[in-house]
């Protein structure tokens, strides 16, 4: 019953998003209702699975030789699925507030429900092929999200999207091929599956292949050159853009990172060789020109596009470090800028929404309009910086450590990259807040009166997300301990 209830949770809400368009709702409020209701029993179900994990893989298909689609719910895969069922009843909260000025609503919420199930699938996936099948899908299903708005931007925006992810699908699936020939098998194994007689005297070529992949699915991680699509995507609907950007598609592409490095070709082939330099450089390459771009941009959601594109980069980088310490800092920043980022994004969607103001100039004295958006705002802002106390400071340092304890000296260089990002979010995140509580003396109050914060299918999500930042920095024992055992190969 287990073993299928791994499929079930990745099914209930792709079904679920498929017949919203035919359900005959009297009111919006009773589509309200059904979409939580399906949203929260799914997280519950997942959570159940947490609870007892299925000893044995469940194979859905088979097909020739040992490829298969299987499910296994592995460390990895209980940090991921975990993350994405407590953040998504909060973001489909949100998302119905938000979408009361947008247009097409139901065929928003078939695609955004439907990811949710695809995204599980990733979680989910007991080897290369069948995570491969659903990082395709996910493609598929966020498309129609992206370009939701219809306008020329969307449009042009979506159509990049879909062109930068097919291309590294296609990188990522030549990394798939040589792990069929050269690997044992395709199972996700901490350690990797490589047979070294297979190989002979082609390691430089499966090192190739490995830099290959990485970029590959590097794309949906938005990594350094192949990036522009994320700020881009901004246009799209707030929920969206904070699904892109800090639950599904940025985390699967990380994720997927940890399982090619970790699992398939394995750090014991990887670690000392010119890939790991390689892919180590443009990492910390991404880190820091993610967060000087962000440093001129204006427009406030793509200024957090840019941040993203640093942030996500700290994630790779525990991945290329290694060794089991990076891999647990590498998941301890995935959890925490998963909610530090939604929680940013959600602020920037609800001053959007509220006041139809899109740019940093414009936001002078919102403070004190809408309080509660802004000090939630600088309390995620604190997080992203990495100031003691909050999440993202226990992320950053345990990645420090990680680059330390490598005796890599390219890891050092990277931890100078963490201070200029650092230093760099201070600037890009702290001048909003500013600008928000201090306008200048001559600005005239009389103009944003009008403003308020929004209501409470906002506010409540913002708020646990703020709650959790605070949580994770001055109480991260036992989320640490235990993103410690999985990257031990404990779980």
């Amino acid at each position: 019953m287990r073993e299928i209830m791994m499929f079930i949770v990745i099914l209930l809400p792709v079904v679920t998003g498929i017949v919203i368009p035919f359900l005959p709702f009297k009111k919006r409020k009773h589509m309200e209702i059904f979409l939580e209701s399906f949203v929260i029993l799914n997280s519950l179900l997942v959570f159940w699975l947490l609870m007892n994990r299925p000893a044995e893989p469940f194979t859905l298909a088979k097909f020739t030789g040992d490829l298969t689609i299987t499910f296994k719910l592995d460390g990895m895969g209980m940090v991921f699925s975990g993350l994405v069922s407590a953040l998504w009843p909060l973001a489909t909260l949100y998302a119905f507030e938000y979408m009361t000025k947008e247009e097409h609503e139901k065929i928003f919420f078939t695609f955004y429900t439907m990811t949710f199930g695809v995204t599980l699938g990733i979680a989910l996936a007991g080897n290369m092929l069948t995570m491969y099948f659903f990082y395709e899908l996910l493609t598929l299903v966020t498309v129609p999200l992206v370009m939701h708005t219809l306008t020329r931007e969307a449009i042009l925006a979506s159509r990049k999207y879909l062109y930068y992810s097919l291309g590294g699908a296609a990188f990522a699936f030549i990394g798939l091929i040589f792990i069929i020939i050269y690997g044992n098998t395709t199972d996700f194994i901490l350690g990797g599956v490589l047979n070294l007689d297979k190989i002979g005297g082609r390691t430089d070529v499966l090192l190739l292949i490995y830099v290959m992949a990485f970029m590959g699915f590097g794309v949906k991680a938005a990594i350094c050159p192949f990036n522009s699509w994320l700020p881009d995507a901004g246009v799209a609907p707030t929920p969206v853009t904070a699904l892109l950007h800090a639950v599904a598609v940025v985390k699967a592409g990380a994720f997927a990172i940890l399982r090619l490095t970790y699992y398939s070709f394995g750090t014991e082939f990887l670690k000392g060789t010119w890939a790991q330099n390689v892919v180590m450089v443009i990492v910390m390459f991404t880190i820091v020109y993610g967060c000087s771009r962000a440093v001129k941009e204006t427009h406030i959601k793509r200024r957090l596009a840019y941040s993203t594109i640093s942030n996500l980069s700290y994630i790779l980088f525990g991945a290329v470090i290694m060794t089991p310490l990076g891999m647990m800092g590498a998941l301890t920043h995935m959890v925490f800028h998963a909610v530090m980022k939604i929680c940013s994004f959600f602020c920037a969607g609800a001053i959007m929404h509220q006041t139809d103001k899109h740019y940093v100039h414009e936001l002078d004295g919102l403070g004190y309009q809408m309080p509660g958006v802004f000090a939630i705002f600088t309390i995620s802002a604190f997080g992203l910086m990495g100031v003691p106390g909050f999440a993202g400071f226990l992320s950053k340092w345990n990645l420090a450590g990680a680059a330390v304890e490598s005796g890599n000296p390219l890891a050092y260089a990277g931890i100078v990259c963490l201070l200029i990002s650092a230093l760099l979010t201070a600037i890009y995140m702290l001048t909003i807040v500013v600008r928000a509580f201090f306008p200048e003396k001559s600005f005239d109050n009389s103009k944003i009166k009008e403003y308020r914060d929004p209501n409470w299918k906002m506010m409540v999500p913002l708020s646990i997300f703020a709650i959790l930042i605070l949580i994770f920095g001055l109480y991260s024992g036992p989320i640490v301990d235990f993103l410690t055992d999985v990257a031990n190969g404990l779980y």
